[in-house]
């Protein structure tokens, strides 16, 4: 079970990007994906989730990033991705994408612990 995730950059405030979280060794669509960021001197938190079982597809955003940014999973590519619009300097961080082991009910996919496998950080930072 590998990820990498890439796409981070610096830019500037109300800016875009597009993280992209590529999975080798098992189906995305069989696992909740979850993204999560840390910041220097803070602990790691959990930016988004997206978990589908059978027809099912469950979503999970932070409150300080909904309405900015959009989790999407392509099966073709098996990849999930995070869209990020409306950049603010607060969401400077590290990103990480995790596989969840499992698919996620609602009320998961918030938490480190939750998340068995680890992809390495892409870095994004928003500044003027």
């Amino acid at each position: 079970v590998q990820l990498q995730a890439s796409g981070g950059g610096l830019v500037q405030p109300g800016s875009s990007l597009r993280l992209s979280c590529v999975a080798s060794g098992f189906s995305t669509g069989h696992y909740a994906i979850g993204w999560f960021r840390q910041a220097p001197g803070k602990e790691r938190e959990g930016v988004s989730c997206i978990s589908q079982e059978n027809d099912d597809v469950f979503t999970f955003y932070t409150d300080s990033v909904k309405g900015r940014f959009t989790t999407s999973r392509d099966s073709a590519k098996n990849t999930v991705s995070l869209q990020m619009n409306s950049l603010k300097p607060e969401d400077t961080a590290v990103y990480y994408c995790a596989n969840g082991g499992r698919p996620f009910d609602s009320g998961l996919g918030s938490r480190p612990g939750e998340y068995d496998y680890w992809g390495q950080g892409t870095l994004v930072t928003v500044s003027s």
